[in-house]
């Protein structure tokens, strides 16, 4: 006699951080999870400010770490709120917070066949690669089910180059911006 297993629920996980690109990513998760019938886990992945190891060598960091994780709790209800208007997040699932670096713990989450992985794409400058490890090529590169990297919105980098020249106080030309801006798909 054979024993009859339901099969697990597919879900999707999608790695949030409260950035622009993190939100774009839990949209397009979100979407995907209605589409497909599936679940849907938002990711927030965290580490201790000094690192698992300095939180290992001094006890009085330790004692911090239910104030961290409670910092990381409040951070993706925070975009949960920003981009859904409330904690629910419309399709089944559960939101959660992960201690460790983000590209392991995201992989280490989604560890069934049947899950798809969603991450933000980030920055694609030199410098921002050169001085930051990309969550998303780690995922892509150990994740053992689909992976899928989510571009920034191109009205993410319009607003980076006007807070850059508005930091550096340089002109900004707006009649420049309302064509890129109106030229943007509506879903942007």
């Amino acid at each position: 006699m054979s024993e009859s297993r339901t099969p697990a629920t597919a879900r999707v996980i999608v790695g949030v951080s409260g950035s622009p690109g993190s939100l774009t990513a839990l949209g397009r998760a979100a979407g995907e999870a209605r589409h497909r019938g599936a679940e849907l886990w938002p990711v927030l992945t965290w580490q201790a400010p000094e690192g698992d190891l300095a939180a290992r060598r001094f006890p009085a960091s330790a004692s911090m770490v239910p104030a961290w994780e409670q910092l990381a709790r409040e951070r993706l209800l925070r975009a949960l709120r920003e981009l859904f208007g409330s904690v629910d997040t419309g399709p089944a699932g559960q939101a959660l917070v992960v201690r460790g670096a983000p590209g392991p713990a995201l992989v280490r989450t989604a560890d069934r066949d049947d899950d798809i992985l969603l991450v933000g794409a980030g920055g694609r400058g030199r410098l921002h690669r050169a001085l930051w490890p990309s969550v998303s090529r780690y995922c892509l590169a150990h994740a053992g089910c689909p992976v899928l990297a989510v571009p920034p919105s191109p009205l993410q980098a319009t607003l980076a180059t006007v807070h850059r020249r508005n930091a550096l106080r340089l002109r900004l030309d707006t009649g420049h911006l309302e064509r890129e801006f109106e030229s943007l798909p509506p879903d942007a």
